[in-house]
């Protein structure tokens, strides 16, 4: 039986889609300073659609919501998570992750992208819209606005990573995952963790992502990293700056039980005249829990060609 690697459940995703595979190949970009981004490339042509998960996450957490859109696109790691560098400073917050996805842009994008962000990523994706609008031709926000009150989900979040940072086998972290009412399905929560997980040489499993370990010492020294400033951090306070410098048509998309409350959307809206606002009836994760709506959204933003 052939080993397993990140490609292996795409088949039988599409098939139970009765969607055509499209190719698919991960892609490496040197940056200057030494680190290394990582992405995937969906489809033979120019990217339509670029798309930034949220903290704790990586490229593959759009597979199913990519299979049904059915457009070229691209998915970042960002740095620290997936493949990617970890950065030596752990300053994972908007303005300090743009440059990089502009840098990737200009490298593997050849037009203005409809620009997709979920949480962290969502945020991030507001400041490079800020910075680079020839870059983006709207920007699409998933489940966070800078409002959003640290002391609710994301603290769930940061609890949920706040553990041991190595464990025996992928199954323990799969249980975890299920306890904490993330991932889904097991059959979901067991791709996730495959997903975002690593084998090291001594046999122990770890997170790919930087967060865990952040958290985790953050734990082993005495703090809480659940802490609403420890969170805010991640949510920063630029976000509303940014959201202001953006030109091109947003849009939020909140799920009914995820992070952002109607109250939250309304002060995004005070903020953004004009964005335009879509609810699905999933929490956080709206990419893994309604794919095919979220999919719905982003091809609605996408230019006629």
């Amino acid at each position: 039986m052939p080993e397993r690697d990140e490609f292996s459940f795409l088949p039988a995703q599409a098939a139970d889609l009765g969607r055509e595979l499209p190719p698919v190949e991960r892609v490496q970009l040197p940056l200057a300073d030494g680190r290394t981004l990582s992405g995937l490339r969906w489809g033979d042509a120019p990217p339509a659609v670029t798309l930034l998960h949220g903290a704790g996450l990586n490229a593959h957490t759009w597979d199913t919501t990519l299979l049904h859109l059915g457009l070229p696109a691209l998915a970042l790691d960002l740095p620290g998570h997936g493949d990617s560098s970890w950065r030596d400073d752990a300053a994972y917050v908007a303005r300090v992750l743009a440059p990089d996805v502009v840098t990737a842009l200009e490298e593997w994008t050849t037009g203005p992208q409809v620009l997709v962000g979920h949480s962290l990523g969502g945020l991030t994706a507001a400041a490079v819209a800020a910075s680079r609008p020839d870059l983006v031709s709207r920007l699409a926000i998933v489940d966070i606005t800078p409002g959003v009150d640290p002391t609710a989900g994301p603290a769930q979040i940061r609890a949920f990573f706040a553990g041991p940072t190595d464990w025996a086998s992928r199954e323990e972290l799969v249980e975890r995952a299920l306890s904490f009412g993330l991932g889904g399905s097991p059959e979901a929560a067991a791709r996730g963790v495959f997903l975002n997980s690593r084998v090291r040489p001594d046999g122990r499993v770890e997170w790919k992502h930087h967060f865990a370990h952040l958290a985790a010492a953050a734990a082993n020294a005495g703090a809480d990293p659940t802490t609403p400033d420890a969170v805010r951090a991640v949510l920063s306070a630029t976000g509303w700056d940014d959201l202001a410098e953006v030109t091109a048509p947003v849009a939020l998309v909140r799920g009914e039980r995820g992070f952002v409350t109607q109250r939250d959307a309304e002060e995004l809206a005070q903020h953004v005249p004009g964005v335009d606002v879509h609810v699905l009836a999933t929490g956080h994760n709206a990419q893994e829990e309604d794919p095919r709506g979220l999919a719905r959204v982003i091809r609605s933003l996408v230019p006629s060609p």
